[in-house]
């Protein structure tokens, strides 16, 4: 795996090991993970906000499951789907030539799985909340349905999708539970949570400290970006 900032940065800023390790763990998962779930999330939400079809409502509260269950379960379902006998592990092994589980892959999967309700639900706020009178008025011009999508609906909306692409980022830095049991806190697989975890279970509260911290100051960022783009109704 090549880390996401180059450890001779993180070195001459006099950052210890134990802190750049997962977080360049962490900053890699979580930006591999949400470059999916902005594309699948948004292109989904759009589908939910403008489209009519029977079962959209059951769509929508399936794909939002993650966030009403355990990430412990959601991380469950996954070891026992990505790595248990079936179809899954045998189209896993036939790409990849091993099983996702316990594997830096696993991880992304896991924070794919956990962050993508925020996307889908903010992005599907956020188009529905666009006036239908400007596509109107852009079908009227001649335009296409998917040009009326890209240039005139979804920039509209792009605040409200914006925050929910950075909340699913935020939630996949900090997913723990789904993370750990498809991981295994396999060493080239820990993220800053597991690290904190780890921190904690070993004795080490000086380091559990300055982790914590890290993970506070980056949660802080995210949601300083998210109020800076003005309220969206997400619900």
């Amino acid at each position: 795996m090549t880390a996401l900032i180059p450890h001779s940065w993180l070195n001459g800023l006099g950052i210890p090991p134990w802190v750049w390790n997962p977080l360049s763990i962490s900053l890699h998962a979580a930006v591999e993970s949400t470059i999916v779930v902005a594309v699948v999330g948004i292109s989904l939400g759009y589908v939910l906000a403008r489209g009519r079809f029977p079962g959209r409502g059951a769509i929508e509260t399936l794909f939002s499951l993650p966030m009403a269950l355990p990430p412990t379960v959601v991380g469950y379902y996954l070891l026992t789907r990505l790595g248990g006998p079936g179809p899954i592990r045998t189209l896993e092994v036939h790409l990849f030539g091993h099983p996702l589980t316990f594997t830096f892959a696993g991880i992304v999967v896991a924070q794919i799985v956990e962050s993508f309700p925020y996307c889908v639900r903010f992005s599907r706020s956020a188009i529905a909340d666009v006036d239908p009178r400007f596509e109107q008025a852009a079908r009227a011009m001649g335009m296409s349905r998917a040009r009326i999508a890209l240039h005139v609906t979804l920039p509209l909306a792009r605040r409200g999708i914006v925050a929910g692409v950075a909340l699913a980022f935020g939630r996949a830095m900090g997913d723990f539970g789904a993370t750990m049991i498809v991981s295994g806190s396999v060493p080239m697989a820990t993220t800053m949570p597991l690290a904190l975890y780890n921190a904690v279970f070993f004795g080490s509260h000086e380091q559990a400290m300055v982790l914590a911290l890290v993970q506070v100051g980056v949660a802080l960022a995210i949601l300083l970006g998210v109020s800076r783009l003005g309220r969206v109704r997400a619900w």
